[in-house]
């Protein structure tokens, strides 16, 4: 929090550090800081009429008090008001001052949620004040997410400070709010902040309320806005065209032994067109698990390659994929004549150096990584075509890192997690997507099933039988080590407990924190098939072919998210021979977790999955978001503000055509400095 902020909002260090950690970095964001709920300070409840497991507050005179010892030390005071009737206050930890405000005879108000309980009617551990010179509150007292270490009356002071301190004046025009008859934003946050008590909690907890729908309406609009003035920005961008002359493609395609699918050949069309032109490519190609995204994006690659002096990076999201890719390229590559470098975090200093060299000076023009490749100290000659794939395992900004790398470079994005039609209105506007809806030829049907984890022997002998007839197996598990919080199945133990009950078999292991050559090494060893069963963590989950693996067993499915399912699952089904995914599950199961394995078993369509993903977990993940550090939508739902939505874009294009003004200052207040962040 700047030096400035503390000073205008009166913070102490201390709080202003216990803010930051709730991502409050400004008064403008103290503002958005909502309440989770409210308690209701302005009335006095008599007790005999006061209601059982609702939070309310009451008044009366402590009859006694003591402190018991059986079944363990508690204070409980007894107290009773004008109604006759009774109430036990119990604290199981209370301090010196509990005791003194509970003296015989003190008249006292406790707020709090009535439960019945042995001895009578009781409160456990009620807010406590005086009578005495304690006006009742005017407005709903606000709970807010808080932090160990920030109290609420501490918060709420806070959030009143910067609501008293920014500039809520209003900048949409009022023709605009009146059509859509939503309040102005200084109402809609005074109101949500400090709601009046005729308000009922079921009113203020509704989305359709109409200061929660100024709120969201604001937060798309910013997001329209920002997506579209960043579509006119590239559109009048000045990238290099990148006409191939088709030589090193055709090649290529003559060594393949496939043949592309439509599907393949028109998304490659596409891509070529967008590349040939002075507007930067900004385009996601998206195809389902095994679609045949990596061949699009070598002959992609190749198109820039063809024009004299362009390089091309390839970025991956885990060096287990970016591995795969680099052995892929180079395989398709080096018959054409074009080196192709590797560069991750884990090569030793000297490669790594000669790697940088040679990408300064254009002596390497392609280059296959990880994240070490948007390092600062990372340079090109003439960077043009940047290809990333898995892009939503990015974070925003590391996207922006490597775009950055050169001057209006063309972007192409990959995911094997296709993106939902609202998710794409809401996110990708500025993104052209082209999509690879048919699978390659001869690839056989993937037989999903659940099963207990207590038939966890059945499993392994049928792990033995597939094994027995030359195919592979996958086993995976979600953890590499044991954890006191999590006690799940771990990758070590399986591969001990399998060696065991499967003597007969080779089994390796493979996870993430293994070492990049030795990883190299097992997972050799499991292509050539000299191992039958690969026991490893979820660094398999992309990129992995194999096409004689035909079953995947994943330990504890239940905690994994339908994306990595469906991606785990894709690893198998590669080749000729019917394959199966085996989802071991342990009981109790969350509702959840329940949801997730019956999407999982009924569908094997990437698209319906990713929909009913995007219902059960929201976009975060879809989109890299969670790791740019701040949420892309802190109040708008993309499943039931579609209508907003849609009155946002409508508005979005009409502002920009005729008030850039207002377009700036909406921007600037919603924002501020991640509005470049939607532009990745």
């Amino acid at each position: 929090m700047q030096p400035e902020t503390r000073q205008l909002l009166k913070l102490t260090d201390n709080i202003a550090n216990k803010l930051e950690k709730l991502h409050l970095h400004s008064a403008w964001d103290l503002a958005l800081h909502l309440p989770l709920r409210y308690e209701d300070e302005t009335q006095i409840i008599p007790i005999a009429a006061a209601p059982i497991g609702e939070i309310c507050q009451v008044e009366g005179v402590v009859l006694h008090q003591e402190i018991q010892f059986k079944p363990r030390k508690q204070l409980i005071a007894r107290i009773k008001d004008d109604s006759g009737a009774c109430l036990n206050l119990r604290f199981i930890h209370f301090y010196p001052n509990h005791q003194k405000q509970l003296a015989q005879g003190a008249t006292v108000r406790a707020l709090g949620e009535i439960k019945r309980g042995f001895y009578g009617d009781e409160m456990i551990h009620p807010k406590l004040k005086s009578p005495e010179n304690n006006k009742l509150a005017q407005s709903l007292t606000p709970i807010y997410p808080t932090t160990n270490g920030l109290n609420q009356p501490t918060l709420r002071k806070a959030v009143q400070a910067a609501l008293d301190a920014v500039d809520l004046t209003e900048v949409l025009p009022e023709k605009l709010l009146k059509s859509l008859k939503l309040p102005s934003l200084a109402e809609s946050l005074r109101t949500l902040h400090n709601p009046p008590p005729e308000l009922s909690m079921q009113t203020l907890a509704d989305g359709a309320f109409p200061a929660w729908q100024r709120l969201k309406f604001d937060e798309l609009l910013a997001q329209q806005l920002s997506m579209r003035l960043a579509r006119q920005r590239r559109k009048s961008g000045n990238a290099k065209p990148l006409i191939g002359n088709g030589v090193l493609s055709k090649k290529l395609l003559a060594n393949l032994p496939f043949r592309l699918t439509h599907a393949q050949q028109r998304v490659c069309d596409e891509i070529r067109a967008d590349l040939a032109n002075h507007v930067p490519m900004h385009r996601l190609l998206q195809g389902d698990v095994g679609s045949g995204k990596t061949i699009v994006a070598a002959l992609s690659a190749l198109v820039a390659l063809e024009c004299e002096g362009v390089q091309v990076a390839i970025m991956a999201p885990t060096e287990i994929l970016a591995e795969q890719h680099f052995i892929k390229f180079k395989q398709w590559f080096e018959t054409l004549g074009i080196r192709v470098a590797w560069l991750s975090g884990s090569l030793k200093k000297k490669a790594k150096d000669e790697a940088k060299a040679a990408l300064a000076n254009g002596e390497i023009r392609v280059v296959v990584g990880t994240h070490a490749l948007f390092q600062d100290d990372v340079l090109f000659d003439n960077l043009g075509l940047v290809i990333v794939d898995e892009q939503h395992r990015f974070g925003v900004a590391q996207r922006l890192a490597l775009k950055n790398k050169g001057q209006d470079v063309h972007q192409l994005m990959m995911s094997a997690t296709p993106i939902p039609r609202t998710l794409a209105m809401s996110f990708l506007a500025d993104l052209d997507v082209s999509s690879i809806d048919e699978l390659p030829p001869n690839r056989t049907p993937i037989k999903t099933k659940l099963v207990n984890q207590l038939r966890r022997n059945d499993v392994e002998g049928f792990v033995l039988s597939t094994c027995q007839k030359g195919q592979q197996a996958y086993w995976v598990c979600p953890l590499i080590e044991e954890s006191e919080t999590l006690q799940l199945q771990t990758a070590t133990d399986t591969l001990a407990e399998l060696q065991n009950h499967l003597p007969s078999l080779n089994i390796g292991l493979v996870h993430g924190r293994m070492k990049a050559a030795e990883k190299a090494a097992v997972m050799s060893e499991f292509i050539s098939g000299s191992l039958n069963v690969l026991v490893a963590t979820t660094v398999i989950e992309v990129g992995v072919d194999v096409p004689n693996a035909s079953l995947m067993v994943i330990e504890h499915a239940e905690r994994m998210g339908l994306a990595q399912l469906h991606q785990l699952r894709g690893r198998v089904g590669r080749g000729a021979v019917a394959s199966t995914c085996v989802l071991l599950f342990a009981e109790p199961l969350g509702q959840v977790s329940k949801a997730r394995l019956k999407v999982i078993h009924e569908h094997t369509d990437g698209f319906e999955i990713a929909r009913q993903d995007l219902e059960i977990r929201g976009p975060g993940e879809f989109l890299g978001a969670r790791q740019s550090g701040a949420p892309m939508l802190r109040f708008a739902d993309l499943q039931t503000d579609m209508v907003l939505l849609e009155q946002a874009r409508q508005a979005a294009a009409d502002l920009v055509a005729h008030e850039p003004d207002v377009v700036a200052r909406h921007l600037e207040r919603w924002l501020g400095s991640r509005e470049g962040f939607l532009a990745a």
